[in-house]
């Protein structure tokens, strides 16, 4: 396929992603570095799908993305991201704000983390996600070769991003500290935000549903891992509709209900819930906390004590690309087609 301006992609491989404590409590995946960089490698052969590519590659401190570049295929230009790599989260919120001034489409490989790291700059680029993380809501598990694809058709204008993609809410909270001089802290997640009755962070994953006291999720389902399917056994929320859906938990014997949910992965647990609801874009659901922890994304993040917690679902989240449709329409409109070789 050819076209007349160069497609520039930014590429995100996080090393840290599929390790936290789940893979050794749970039925957790494993994603080590040999599969990163497997997914990674077909995601720039799926690139190649279209002609004059570009592709800048989020540098780490494991080699990995040296790698990539040494031994990309040798019809697209690949680059090292130049930016000072400092092994945090802070990597991946670096390069998202970089590519969202510098690249057409960006290519994400992580897990819930990571893209809440990538939608904090990333601004209205379109972003392929594919999961390589422990406990996934938001990637979901798609062959790297055909995520590449669907990256060079949308970066480069083939299947218009505006028809290909949709915007994923998110969630937020402002947290006012009784007696704290120092104003309200907000803290954002992606997909799901928890309060939990926790004295400190500790192990940043969240193993057991007597310590969340409740939350507010920008998505939910029956079929997801965690938080979001709490709420989820009861409705379903797409990531893409508007609002979200706060909740507040309760021990099984004393809540007005309860649901069967797959908190871990290979945990089935009898969640207690006391109430939830849908709640329109920036609607406040109130937490009072003497002491806890909030939680984004499955991991916990800040400890609060005499606090007033207002989790809301906030629309401006990131453009996620539909992967299969976008590579089902470039089949459909014949962009997959090429000449025929002539005999010799």
């Amino acid at each position: 396929m050819t076209r007349n301006r160069q497609t520039t992609v930014g590429l995100v491989v996080n090393p840290a992603a599929g390790r936290d404590i789940r893979r050794l409590t749970g039925g957790a995946s494993v994603s080590d570095n040999y599969a990163k960089r497997r997914t990674a490698e077909c995601v720039l052969e799926g690139l190649t799908v279209v002609d004059d590519v570009h592709v800048s590659v989020m540098p780490d401190t494991t080699g990995l993305a040296s790698a990539l570049v040494d031994d990309a295929p040798a019809d697209l230009d690949v680059e090292l991201l130049d930016m000072t790599v400092t092994a945090s989260g802070r990597d991946t919120q670096q390069a998202a704000e970089r590519f969202a001034d510098e690249a057409d489409v960006a290519v994400v490989l992580g897990g819930d983390g990571t893209n809440r790291d990538i939608a904090h700059g990333i601004g209205d680029v379109p972003v392929v996600s594919v999961s390589t993380g422990t406990n996934n809501v938001v990637p979901t598990p798609v062959d790297g070769t055909v995520a590449g694809a669907a990256a060079a058709l949308v970066g480069s204008g083939m299947v218009p991003a505006d028809e290909a993609t949709y915007r994923h809410g998110m969630v937020e909270a402002q947290i006012d500290r009784d007696g704290a001089d120092d104003g309200v802290e907000s803290i954002r997640g992606l997909a799901t935000l928890g309060v939990l009755d926790r004295p400190f962070v500790g192990t940043r994953a969240i193993l057991d549903p007597d310590d969340v006291i409740g939350g507010v999720v920008s998505r939910a389902s029956s079929t997801e891992i965690g938080l979001s399917g709490i709420p989820g056994g009861f409705l379903t929320h797409r990531p893409d509709d508007p609002g979200g859906v706060g909740f507040r938990l309760a021990p099984p014997r004393e809540a007005t209900r309860c649901v069967r949910s797959i908190t871990v992965p290979g945990v089935l647990s009898t969640v207690g819930v006391d109430d939830y609801r849908v709640l329109d874009d920036e609607e406040a659901y109130v937490f009072e906390v003497d002491r806890g922890v909030v939680s984004v994304d499955g991991e916990r993040e800040l400890a609060v004590r005499d606090a007033t917690v207002r989790a809301r679902p906030v629309a401006d989240g990131p453009r996620f690309v539909r992967i299969e449709e976008v590579v089902e329409r470039g089949a459909e409109t014949g962009l997959f087609r090429v000449e025929r070789p002539t005999p010799e």
